[in-house]
């Protein structure tokens, strides 16, 4: 379990340096090369006619840094949430499956729980650390060594609260990145407005394309992140929708599968 974290930060921090990566040469060949050129003819048409009035290009309105650097987060947040949806998924999986035989009318005995709990036992190790086998497993050992059916439940209900507290945890990342971005964007936008009030001065003598061109940097910026911000946390809002159904839906196997089967011996004699 400890080598699977390991690994998998180590996967996250790749995924990082991935996403930097193709993001700055995506930028340093396509995008900025392309907002260059258009915003140089904008201004060349400004001088020609007065009247001209530049349309707004996904470009333009890319190319700064800061822009840049939410991209950047976007990706690794979504490649995160990627790979925790594809672990749910497969662990969803297991709930398709008959882990634990038990034909309608028969009774699940303390002395018989070893018995029940060794097709579990005999799962691939990496499909062992799943929840459902682990709720398993702990309420069959928990009812052979207490014979109480209560004792069970409260065990299976333990185990899938820690196992959603768990993944809560995991989420905190996204969680940062998300709140990060529209910081961020706010960045460019104080840099934007005081770059424009350091050319103030250029607007009253008449020019004012370094005033506007500043602008548009501060409420650029602002405006990517926001729906940057607002696709990233509908990313995240799913995974959770996901997550918490395979709790609960893995409480409801233990319950259905096993639980209403057990069965004392002093409670079936009375």
């Amino acid at each position: 379990m400890k080598q699977g974290s390991l690994y998998e930060t180590f996967v996250q921090l790749a995924a990082l340096v991935f996403a930097f990566i193709v993001v700055q040469a995506v930028y340093t060949t396509v995008i900025r090369p392309i907002a260059d050129d258009i915003q140089a003819f904008q201004a060349e048409q400004q001088q020609i006619d007065e009247n001209f009035v530049p349309e707004r290009s996904v470009f333009v309105i890319l190319k700064d840094i800061e822009q840049q650097a939410c991209i950047t987060l976007m990706l690794w947040a979504a490649f995160i949430i990627g790979l925790k949806t594809q672990q749910t998924i497969k662990q969803r999986g297991l709930l398709d499956r008959t882990l634990v035989q038990v034909n309608e009318g028969m009774s699940v005995l303390p002395e018989d729980s070893r018995n029940y709990a060794r097709p579990v036992q005999a799962l691939p190790e990496q499909e062992q650390d799943f929840l459902l086998p682990r709720a398993l497993l702990a309420g069959l050992h928990r009812f052979q060594s207490t014979r109480s059916i209560q004792d069970v439940s409260n065990t299976v209900k333990d185990v899938c609260e820690t196992e959603a507290d768990r993944m809560e945890t995991e989420l905190s990342i996204v969680r940062y990145i998300a709140w990060a971005i529209p910081s961020i964007g706010f960045l460019g936008t104080v840099r934007g407005i005081g770059t424009a009030l350091g050319q103030a001065y250029q607007a009253v003598s008449g020019d004012i394309v370094g005033v506007t061109v500043s602008l548009g940097v501060a409420f650029n910026s602002t405006f990517v992140a926001l729906v940057v911000s607002i696709f990233l946390m509908f990313l995240l809002h799913q995974l959770q929708l996901l997550q918490d159904r395979l709790v609960l839906d893995t409480q409801n196997y233990c319950d259905e599968r096993l639980i209403r089967h057990l069965q004392v011996p002093d409670q079936a004699m009375t």
